[in-house]
């Protein structure tokens, strides 16, 4: 019997014996495409006659006839099961999704980085807008005045009143801002040689608010302070900070 490749039409000479019912996959030699070939229908049944006449023999021309080239060989297939082409089903579904991923990842780091650079660049805006953040700001070195207020001059001395210890600290108010603007608690914070908090108290400056360029100075007295404090800390009290 003849195959041919639906893939790239070569032809093949087979024994028909070799495909049983309901036939096999073949694979092509020429191209490696796999196909299923189904079985050769039964040759019918022909009841021969008794005796045949001795036919008479065909003369033979003398001019040499060309010989067919040969078929090209053909390779049997194992069959091939549908379950065969899931793994690379699977793989093209695994690097869509690795695909997709990445590129998520790419727009989270894209901003992220983009977050930062605007936190970084408009500190001050957001610091007027949550003043809580100016805390988080000097943290990191890039301290921002609160409210367009900053605290200068500050100052510290050990007192006795009454014979008792006291802590006065002075300081000064100065609104650089163009604008007229509320004048913020004050916090101070007293802390030990290992920088830990041993006590805070916070105070109002006595005055409600500074005008653009305005000035003014305040005092704050501590009777009784900490021993063991040692280092000193100043800045404006956080909304919702405990006093």
């Amino acid at each position: 019997m003849i195959l041919t490749c639906p893939s790239c039409s070569t032809r093949y000479q087979s024994d028909s014996s070799r495909f049983m019912p309901p036939g096999r996959n073949v694979r092509c030699a020429k191209c490696q495409h796999v196909w299923f070939q189904a079985a050769p229908e039964p040759e019918p049944t022909i009841e021969l006659p008794s005796s045949f006449p001795e036919p008479e023999p065909a003369p033979v021309p003398e001019a040499n006839i060309p010989q067919a080239p040969a078929a090209p060989s053909l390779e049997l297939a194992a069959p091939v099961a549908p379950a065969a082409m899931q793994p690379r089903s699977r793989r093209r579904r695994r690097s869509g999704s690795n695909a997709a991923q990445a590129v998520g990842w790419a727009a989270l780091v894209l901003l992220a980085v983009s977050t930062g650079w605007a936190s970084v660049q408009f500190r001050q805006p957001i610091v007027d807008i949550w003043p809580q953040s100016a805390s988080l700001y000097g943290a990191l070195g890039m301290p921002v005045t609160v409210r367009g207020i900053t605290l200068s001059n500050i100052g510290y001395q050990q007192e006795v009143e009454d014979g008792q210890p006291v802590l006065a600290v002075t300081g000064k108010l100065v609104n650089v801002s163009d604008r007229e603007l509320p004048v913020p608690v004050i916090r101070i914070v007293l802390t030990d040689d290992a920088k830990r908090e041993i006590y805070h108290w916070t105070f109002d400056a006595g005055i409600p608010s500074l005008k653009p360029g305005a000035e003014s100075s305040f005092v704050t007295r501590l009777a009784s302070p900490p021993p063991e404090a040692r280092n000193l800390n100043i800045r404006f009290a956080e909304a919702g900070e405990p006093r």
